[in-house]
């Protein structure tokens, strides 16, 4: 069961990335979620360089929960305004936009990320 739930989540993820480009004036926001942290990063693909990435052990937010999750959104907004970054995609990796995709999101938004 958790295999076929895997190669879903990976099918999807590649048909989301054959539509998303990341470039320097506007980066891909790509996460990745484990069982115990979610990490994020902002990516622009012409170069295949990451700009700025954090996650919750960088943070220090002991908690893999939505709550945590808004943080890390938060705080990667405000990360990115600093470097001069407003618009970006935003890249779920193939996972639900539900629950801590979806509280990343907003954290984002919330902070003035437009995408």
């Amino acid at each position: 069961m958790k295999d076929n739930k895997v190669a879903r989540r990976l099918k999807v993820r590649k048909s989301i990335r054959k539509r998303l480009q990341g470039t320097l004036a506007q980066p891909r926001l790509s996460l990745f979620k484990s069982n115990t942290c979610i990490y994020a990063q902002l990516i622009n693909d012409e170069t295949g360089e990451t700009l700025l990435s954090s996650s919750l052990y960088k943070l220090k937010i002991s908690k893999n929960n939505v709550a945590g999750a808004l943080e890390l959104g938060k705080a990667i907004a405000q990360q990115a305004l600093a470097k001069g970054i407003t618009h970006i995609v935003f890249d779920r990796s193939g996972y639900t936009y539900h629950g801590k995709v979806k509280a990343l999101a907003e954290g984002a938004r919330a902070n003035g990320l437009k995408f």
